[in-house]
């Protein structure tokens, strides 16, 4: 039960280890800089600032997303808080010009929500998804908030409180013209939200994205799926859920800690990360510093973690990989009974990964098969040769082949609205 404050006190012993590693670094390699002439020195100061980047503490990342590129002409952004939840703020990325013409059709481009997952990264691990997405649309995005940051007397989140949020902001946006993007583990609660809205006769949004993500997860099952079924939801509750310490402002509050997932993500693949720290210590070594700093860019990112509330994790746990609720058609959100095949007017697009090897091949697709409402003309599917987990959403295969299929599937409801079956039987 003391994981989490041995693994604080590790953290702070190490931290002036870390700090004196990288002031070793700098001056070991510094032009002009004595230090740096002495033989070794290379070598030292790239051992350094390794183990600099293996014992520091990584924070939450910026979105960094200041301008977008349109036709060659540059549009500043801003990045904008236009709703907040104890669990998950609600930005939008807005663009400005000072031409007239350029404002008319920005103005004219359809809204899209972005809804990042609640998996251990922050949102910002879909940076090139909402600045791809803004050469076109106007972006929102759900930055989901570090549960150790959420003080206990807010409150417990669960998956039902994640269908409710998605539900809220797609209303505040306005479902009637817009459009909804779910990469990887929100397939599931978004699309049970757009369902329940859909069953009470509410406006769902004109068309839905599900990207790489476990609609039903007893399709090629990964080693992810197989994890969550050869073990019983009491393990992962007696193992890996934690309660906060005194430190945080969520003191108290039990999680499943972003340590305890980040060391998951490299036990996935170890070899491949110790290759990867070993050439970014060669390329310092070299002075390759492009590669060096592609190399910090992807680790500042793939190293910060947050933690999940514990009751929203065993939730999914249990829902979506260990009894599959959602395509048996028996889940229930809030005494409501979540059906797919209520929704009618709203188009369904679904998109994976060949070699995904997180949300298998058939888990992302078997939406169609739940959403019969929806006429089989306005509903398509996408698999991406070659593409991995995070090929689908973030990289070049991202901006050079899914995108402009995603843009186009988008422009063609943003005239429109899909006509139901249930509107043409009537």
């Amino acid at each position: 039960m003391f994981l989490y404050q041995l693994h604080e006190f590790g953290r702070a012993f190490l931290a002036p280890h870390a700090y004196w590693a990288e002031a070793n670094a700098k001056v070991f390699s510094a032009p002009g800089s004595l230090l740096s002439t002495l033989p070794g020195a290379d070598q030292f100061s790239a051992a350094s600032e390794l183990f600099h980047r293996i014992a520091k503490d990584y924070e939450k990342p910026e979105f960094g997303i200041h301008s977008v590129e349109v036709d060659g002409s540059v549009y500043p952004v801003v990045e904008r808080e236009v709703a907040r939840k104890p669990f998950c703020r609600l930005l939008r990325f807005k663009r400005f010009s000072d031409d007239a013409g350029a404002i008319g059709e920005m103005k004219g481009q359809p809204p899209v929500l972005v809804v990042a997952p609640l998996s251990g990264h922050h949102a910002t691990l879909l940076r090139d998804t909402v600045r791809t997405l803004l050469r076109d649309h106007k972006v929102y995005i759900t930055d989901w908030v570090d549960a150790r940051m959420v003080p206990a007397g807010d409150g417990v989140f669960t998956l039902d409180d994640y269908v409710a949020y998605i539900e809220d902001f797609i209303r505040q946006i306005g479902a009637d013209d817009l459009h909804v993007i779910s990469v990887c583990q929100p397939t599931v609660p978004v699309l049970a939200a757009v369902s329940l809205m859909a069953a009470r006769g509410e406006t769902t949004p004109r068309s839905l994205v599900l990207m790489g993500g476990p609609i039903d997860a007893r399709e090629s099952p990964t080693s992810v799926n197989n994890l969550a079924t050869q073990r019983p939801l009491w393990w992962f509750e007696n193992n890996l859920i934690h309660q906060v310490p005194v430190n945080y402002p969520g003191r108290g509050r039990r999680v499943y800690p972003g340590f305890l997932q980040h060391s998951g993500f490299m036990a996935m693949n170890p070899e491949r990360h110790f290759m990867s720290h070993w050439d970014f210590y060669r390329n310092l070594v070299k002075g390759d510093l492009d590669d060096a700093q592609s190399h910090r860019r992807f680790y500042d990112e793939y190293n910060a973690v947050l933690d999940m509330p514990a009751e929203y994790y065993l939730d999914t746990v249990r829902i979506v990989f260990q009894q599959h609720l959602l395509p048996r058609g028996t889940w229930d959100v809030a005494g409501e009974r979540v059906t797919p095949a209520a929704i009618g007017n709203t188009a369904i697009l679904t998109i994976e990964g060949e070699l995904d090897d997180i949300s298998g091949l058939g888990q992302t697709r078997a939406a169609h098969a739940l959403c019969t409402g929806v006429p089989e003309a306005h509903r398509a599917h996408i698999t991406v040769d070659g593409a991995g987990h995070y090929g689908i959403f973030s990289g070049r295969r991202w901006r050079t082949q899914v995108y402009p299929q995603v843009r186009d599937f988008i422009a063609g409801y943003a005239g429109q609205r899909v006509a139901s079956r249930k509107a043409k039987s009537g």
